[in-house]
C-alpha cells in the first residue's frame, strides 16, 4: 500500500511516454518537460517500486522490463476507467440522463454512425460515445471495463457477456470487374489460391475467418498473401488488381452497386455469420444502457446494409 501511495500520474505518464518512444528526450517532448525532469520521474518511480522499470537496449534506447510492462498495462486500464468516469461526470454536469459507450468492430463502421444518429434522435438526453477498433482492440476495451455495449461478430470467450443476435453478417470474396474468375461457376480451391489473398491485420475478425475458410477448402495449401490494415485498403487493392479478398459484404455495398467490384460465385459463399449486441455480465447496466439496448433490438436489423450483388 505504501508503494501505491507513492505513485503519481506524472510518473505513470513518463513510463508510458518512454515505452512509446524508447528515448527520454522524445518522451520529454511528448510530455512538454525537460529530459532531466522525465529522468527524475522515472528514477523516483523505480525507487518507489523497488525494481527496474526499464533497461537499455542494443541501440541505445530504453525498453520496459517485465515489471514495467505490468505497470504500463495498469496505467492504460486506469486511463480508460478514468476517461469513462470523466465522460459520465460531464454528462451529469450537463444535465443528461446518462452516457453510454458503444464499441463497434471496424467492419461495423459502415452502419454504426447512422445507427448512433438514430439513437441520438430517439434519446436526445443520452450521450453516446462511439468507439471503433479491430476485434482484439474491442475485446481489450471490453475487458478493461471501458465499454457499456459492443456490436461485433463472433463473441469472445472472455470477458463473459450476454449476447443478442442483431442480424445476418454475410462474408464474400470480391474480385475486380473482368477478373478471370468473375462470372464463372464451379471455381476450384486451387484456382482461388492461385491468386494473391489480400487480408486484414492480425487481430481482425475478418482475417481469422479468411484463414479458416481457406484452410477448410484447401487444407495445408500454401498461398501468397498481402496484409493491409483496413477494409478500405483491401477494396482499393482488389480494384487495382493486386489480388482477391474475403470481406464483409456490408463493407462493399456501394462498390457492388456501381460495378467497381464483383463477387466470386461458389456454393459455399456467402459465408453467413451473425452480428451480436454484447453487454458485460459483470457490469450492471444503467437505465441509459438498457434504453439503448431496447432501441437497437427493436430496429430488427433495419440499419444493416442491403447487399446488391
Amino acid at each position: 500500500m505504501q508503494r501505491l501511495n507513492g505513485l503519481t500520474f506524472r510518473q505513470l505518464r513518463a513510463l508510458q511516454a518512454l515505452s512509446e518512444t524508447g528515448r527520454i528526450t522524445q518522451a520529454a517532448e511528448i510530455l512538454h518537460l525537460t529530459p532531466p525532469a522525465v529522468h527524475t520521474q522515472l528514477k523516483t518511480l523505480e525507487d518507489n517500486m523497488r525494481c527496474a522499470m526499464f533497461h537499455r537496449n542494443g541501440t541505445g534506447g530504453f525498453e520496459l522490463t517485465t515489471e514495467g510492462r505490468v505497470l504500463l498495462q495498469a496505467q492504460i486500464q486506469s486511463n480508460e476507467v478514468l476517461s469513462g468516469a470523466m465522460r459520465e461526470i460531464d454528462a451529469i454536469r450537463r444535465g443528461l440522463a446518462g452516457t453510454v459507450t458503444l464499441g463497434v468492430v471496424s467492419t461495423g463502421k459502415y452502419f454504426a454512425p447512422s445507427l448512433v444518429a438514430d439513437i441520438k434522435r430517439s434519446h436526445p438526453n443520452i450521450d453516446i460515445c462511439l468507439n471503433i477498433g479491430n476485434r482484439d482492440q474491442t475485446i481489450a476495451s471490453l475487458r478493461n471495463n471501458a465499454l457499456d455495449l459492443v456490436i461485433m461478430g463472433r463473441p469472445a470467450n472472455q470477458p463473459a457477456t450476454d449476447e443478442i443476435i442483431l442480424g445476418d453478417h454475410p462474408h464474400v470474396i470480391i474480385l475486380p470487374p473482368g477478373h478471370q474468375l468473375a462470372n464463372r461457376d464451379n471455381i476450384s480451391p486451387e484456382e482461388i489460391l492461385s491468386h494473391p489473398i489480400i487480408r486484414r491485420e492480425t487481430g481482425s475478425g475478418t482475417r481469422i475467418l479468411t484463414t479458416r475458410y481457406l484452410d477448410h477448402i484447401a487444407p495445408g495449401s500454401l498461398y501468397e498473401t498481402m496484409e493491409v490494415d483496413s477494409n478500405e485498403t483491401i477494396k482499393q487493392a482488389v480494384m487495382a488488381g493486386l489480388g482477391i479478398a474475403l470481406i464483409s459484404a456490408h463493407t462493399v455495398v456501394e462498390e457492388l452497386k456501381t460495378g467497381r467490384l464483383v463477387l466470386l460465385r461458389r456454393p459455399d459463399l456467402p459465408i453467413i455469420r451473425k452480428w451480436y449486441l454484447l453487454t458485460p455480465k459483470d457490469k450492471k447496466p444503467t437505465g441509459a444502457t438498457s434504453a439503448i439496448v431496447d432501441f437497437i433490438v427493436k430496429q430488427n436489423g433495419e440499419y444493416l446494409p442491403k447487399i446488391h450483388p
